[in-house]
């Protein structure tokens, strides 16, 4: 009897001796999105635009302003018009603004300008990297009557690593709304 347990207590000590146990790392989970497509965004506005499909368009406070939401992303970008009436100087600095209220927590702002004359359409946008709350900003205008700007924001903490393939594809698409972008009048 003293043989058979010590053979058992034996063997699962034999057994028991292996690899030691590490836990595994906290995973997110890996999102994928379709293919876009895209559909024109025309309505009595001084402007319009191509957005995808994946996003749908809710109106916002006032007239010619927009909600783009994602909702399988908990994603919104907020796209707000504004008409110039010699106030252009003073449309950019609050653009801007904007933008650089983010410096507390972003850890780079990458800018790239762009400009479209043969459809007058110039502007900036902003990619936002770091714990910030907009990921993604941009304004684009005429310079002489019209005035647009957009913020993408999630409806999560910021967790840039989180977040990236979701930032990355609405910026496809932003990216894509701007090339399309133009002016009625």
């Amino acid at each position: 009897m003293i043989k058979k347990v010590s053979f058992v207590f034996a063997s699962a000590l034999l057994i028991s001796c292996g690899k030691e146990a590490t836990p595994k790392p906290f995973g997110e989970l890996r999102l994928e999105y379709p293919a876009p497509k895209y559909q024109k965004m025309d309505k009595n506005c001084n402007y319009s635009f191509e957005y995808s499909d994946f996003a749908n368009l809710s109106d916002a406070k006032r007239p010619c302003w927009y909600y783009l939401n994602y909702p399988k992303m908990k994603a919104k970008v907020f796209i707000s018009y504004y008409p110039i009436n010699n106030n252009f100087a003073d449309q950019v600095a609050e653009a801007e603004k904007m933008v650089y209220r983010h410096t507390v927590k972003a850890s780079s702002i990458d800018t790239k300008s762009f400009e479209y004359p043969e459809r007058k359409v110039y502007g900036n946008f902003y990619e936002l990297k770091g714990q910030t709350a907009a990921n993604i900003q941009f304004y684009a205008t005429d310079s002489t009557k019209h005035f647009v700007t957009a913020y993408l924001y999630f409806n999560s903490r910021p967790k840039p690593d989180s977040l990236a393939p979701a930032v990355d594809y609405v910026k496809k698409d932003l990216m894509h709304l701007l090339d399309t972008f133009e002016w009625k009048n």
